[in-house]
């Protein structure tokens, strides 16, 4: 605009000393006129020019959505192809979830791990050290979860290798991806039986004396005591297939004398009061699949332990209680959803005493490096007490916190099973 004035200015200069004075006021409204076009002129070119940009940076956002919507649809095909395990068959992935989606999870595991196996012991390919079946296995990985999966051939029965000693309080919990075809005619199962082996009798012979839990199928649970054959046909019988086929889902059973409680996630699916002979006495567990469609099934992080954690008496009275059943995400100081039960009763207890402070410890296995356990340990020390704070009630100026990385094993770091005995936490009385 200054430019337009400064030109303006110019030609009415000139313009006067080149014309005879009489006609210089027709020259003046001329010049006039003529720089208010010229004005106009520029004018419209500067909101031409000033729309063109504007035209131009509504194109481009349109350009950038297009691209990004041709993105997406590109992200979500390379997505759906990785949703592919290693048996080359789709797995859906689910939401991570919550802490506070268990609240009403009551679960809390066996004091002393007895058998834990994450498989990461194991080369891929081959069949776990730890287990035996009357068909074939091998351990393998997936693209949605981390860590090992031992990949368990349909049809076939598989036992882990140890003598369990079944007594008032025994616990088991896995996770499992159960492959199967939803579609298929003939009903699905994953079968969990107690077994007391007989002078003769091998895994995969039919089960004379004990308990069957079956997840899916046409039936929830059954036993057998002596000749007679009972099932708990009251019970839902499908609850594989209620949406869970291809999902990543955990698996929790308590057994407390003969009353046997399980767990699907955060939610508790049976809880049978006398489901158990008094004398069944089993010390074996054996699994099977049933899946028409062939698939193999998948399962990680068996964890069986015995014993009921005496969080009051152990805490108040001996001043320190240990437990196993707050667990994290591997190198990760993030508390697993199932752990609610554990901290549940935990709270409860330091509701009740609310004198009592304490302090919290963290503890890992062997593995990996010991600065960073170390401050791994201190870490998930601190999570477990923002946790009793935040979700709980518990004040936090009750608790202290510290953490001693592998420092202080209670067990050898030798095997899947001592190492989960060393990742721990302890509350100690202060």
């Amino acid at each position: 605009m200054r430019k337009l004035n400064l030109l303006s200015l110019m030609v009415i200069f000139f313009a006067f000393l080149n014309i005879p004075i009489s006609a210089q006021d027709d020259v003046d409204e001329k010049v006039k006129d003529k720089t208010n076009e010229r004005v106009d002129q520029k004018t419209d070119e500067g909101i031409d020019k000033g729309l063109d940009a504007v035209e131009d940076g509504v194109g481009s956002i349109f350009k950038k959505k297009d691209k990004s919507a041709k993105q997406e649809k590109t992200e979500d095909k390379s997505s759906a192809n990785k949703e592919e395990n290693s048996d080359n068959s789709s797995v859906k992935q689910t939401t991570t979830p919550s802490l506070s989606s268990y609240s009403k999870f009551d679960f809390v595991p066996g004091e002393k791990v007895i058998f834990y196996d994450d498989f990461s012991q194991d080369a891929l390919a081959d069949f776990p050290a730890l287990w035996n079946t009357t068909g074939s296995g091998e351990v393998t990985t997936t693209n949605l979860y981390p860590g090992n999966w031992f990949k368990m051939k349909s049809g076939a029965a598989f036992m882990p290798e140890v003598t369990i000693p079944f007594n008032e309080n025994f616990t088991f919990e896995c996770d499992l991806i159960f492959r199967d075809q939803p579609n298929s005619d003939n009903a699905e199962s994953f079968e969990i039986s107690f077994v007391k082996p007989g002078p003769e009798w091998k895994i995969g012979d039919n089960i004379e004396n004990g308990c069957t839990i079956s997840l899916g199928g046409n039936r929830a649970a059954s036993w057998k005591d002596g000749t007679d054959f009972y099932s708990s046909n009251d019970q839902p019988n499908d609850i594989i297939s209620n949406g869970n086929y291809d999902k990543k889902i955990r698996i929790s059973i308590w057994v407390q004398k003969q009353r046997l409680r399980l767990y699907l996630n955060d939610s508790k699916i049976l809880d049978l009061p006398r489901l158990l002979a008094p004398d069944l006495n089993c010390d074996k567990l054996e699994f099977s699949f049933g899946s028409n469609g062939g698939l193999n099934s998948l399962m990680t992080n068996v964890r069986i332990a015995v014993g009921l954690p005496d969080t009051r008496s152990k805490l108040l009275t001996t001043g320190k209680f240990v437990t196993h059943g707050i667990t994290f995400d591997v190198n990760s100081d993030k508390i697993k959803p199932e752990s609610y039960g554990t901290l549940k009763d935990i709270a409860t207890v330091l509701k009740e005493n609310a004198g009592v402070k304490i302090k919290i410890v963290g503890h890992t296995d062997s593995d990996g490096d010991a600065a960073q356990n170390l401050d791994l340990s201190k870490r998930r020390a601190a999570s477990v007490k923002n946790e009793l704070s935040k979700n709980f009630g518990i004040d936090a100026s009750r608790i202290t916190t510290d953490g001693k990385g592998k420092t202080e094993p209670i067990a050898p770091n030798d095997t899947p099973s001592n190492k989960a005995q060393n990742r721990r936490v302890e509350f100690i009385k202060m």
